[in-house]
């Protein structure tokens, strides 16, 4: 088996196991155990997918998912699939708004704040996550301090990396697109978007990798 492989296997979210699947499944409980009502809530998922509530162990009593339409998905009963920006708002009443790695796709500083405005009216409570800026090896090329290299040395590799699936993009122009569209933030700025709630910091090997901005029920 070649490195890249073991790689593969090591970061695979669907393989039971995998560091990332671990790693996941203590965020799930965390959710879960900030979240014990989710079967009688109305939840808004901000970039979401059918495919990951599908799967999950608990789902919420109605759910309105939120995308700009990259998933060909019928849903299930309790789903609600929408097309939409998840920055233009407008999506109507719940109890619980849920986003998983999206708000380091939304492009600039002045999204986000309008992202962060779309939680709030939303929802009196809210579970926002994100990669963490700072973590050593970037989440979607797998490649260690990948965020803090020149522009043209991330597009190059880009071209040129096999792991992440974020990798392996000839093209320079879609190379140069694909690291245009991520933008990791730190801990300062999440705080200032989401000032009303705390900080989880979700770890891997006793460093932060990932943030989540949560408001619960006391």
């Amino acid at each position: 088996m070649s490195s890249n492989e073991v790689v593969a296997r090591l970061i695979d979210p669907a393989r039971p196991g995998s560091l990332v699947y671990r790693v996941r499944q203590r965020r799930n409980e965390e959710f879960n155990r900030r979240f014990p009502d989710l079967e009688n809530m109305r939840v808004l998922d901000l970039g979401g997918t059918a495919t990951a509530w599908r799967g999950a162990a608990a789902h919420p009593a109605k759910l309105t998912l939120v995308n700009l339409g990259h998933e060909a998905d019928q849903g299930e009963p309790w789903m609600d699939i929408v097309y939409a920006d998840a920055c233009a708002g407008g999506f109507g009443q719940y109890d619980l708004v849920f986003s998983n790695s999206l708000l380091e796709h939304l492009g600039g500083h002045a999204r986000r704040q309008q992202f962060a405005e779309v939680v709030r009216e939303s929802a009196p409570y809210w579970w926002i996550q994100t990669p963490y800026r700072y973590f050593p090896v970037e989440p979607h090329w797998v490649f260690p301090g990948f965020q803090f290299l020149p522009f043209r040395v991330r597009q190059e590799i880009t071209q040129r990396w096999k792991i992440g699936h974020m990798g392996a993009h000839a093209d320079a122009t879609e190379a140069a697109s694909l690291v245009a569209s991520v933008e990791l933030i730190s801990v300062t700025e999440m705080r200032s978007y989401f000032p009303a709630g705390e900080i989880w910091f979700e770890r891997l090997a006793g460093l932060p990798k990932s943030l989540v901005a949560v408001k619960a029920a006391k």
